[in-house]
């Protein structure tokens, strides 16, 4: 059983399961998904999946997995016949989609050099999965950690349209508790996901 964010299990975990259903068919794997703090030993979690900074509790093993490198995202057809990376004023003519992080100031100030911002309307998503699916629709500009946005890039259903990105602050990590006893099953997903992570050398 593990344990993962909501963007987390639909941007990341769910297109990449086939990949460990190939590798290890033999392991039963339940998802919840929920950003809810929950108990290892209360819940029956084995792994989970958080955004944070350590520590997360002495009896917490953590590993970092991906860095929370925030890009700026917009379908094609939203940007259409601009240059990009778009410019600061650019960002003032089209919609702006925003998640619970709320991190579009911080975006504004650090990447673009923006500090009074006027523009658009803002449509405001309690996760950050339904801003990346309005992006993908063509309702704006979104933001999103890269690596939950590398296969819409590379399928060309997402552009990153700014010149720059900065860390949100809040790097995904997997959890285990410290000292328990692991089933080989968890220690299959765990080394397949420290397998897939992009900062375990």
């Amino acid at each position: 059983t593990i344990s993962v964010t909501p963007t987390f299990a639909a941007k990341w975990l769910i297109p990449n399961l086939p990949n460990l259903t190939a590798l290890h068919p033999e392991i039963d794997l339940r998802v919840l998904a929920t950003d809810s703090v929950l108990s290892f030993h209360g819940d029956g979690i084995d792994l989970a999946i958080r955004q944070g900074a350590p520590p997360f509790g002495a009896a917490i093993d953590a590993r970092l997995l991906f860095h929370s490198d925030i890009v700026a995202i917009a379908a094609p057809t939203v940007v259409q016949g601009r240059d990009l990376p778009l410019a600061a004023h650019a960002f003032g003519e089209l919609p702006l989609l925003q998640d619970m992080h709320d991190l579009w100031p911080a975006f504004l100030r650090d990447v673009l050099g923006v500090r009074d911002w006027v523009g658009k309307n803002r449509l405001s998503f309690s996760q950050t999965s339904l801003s990346i699916d309005a992006a993908l629709a063509g309702q704006g500009i979104a933001l999103a950690s890269r690596f939950l946005v590398e296969q819409d890039f590379l399928a060309g259903r997402l552009v990153e349209v700014a010149g720059g990105s900065f860390n949100g602050g809040r790097d995904f990590h997997l959890l285990a508790q410290k000292n328990a006893t692991r089933r080989q099953a968890v220690t299959a997903v765990m080394e397949w996901l420290l397998g897939k992570s992009e900062v375990q050398s």
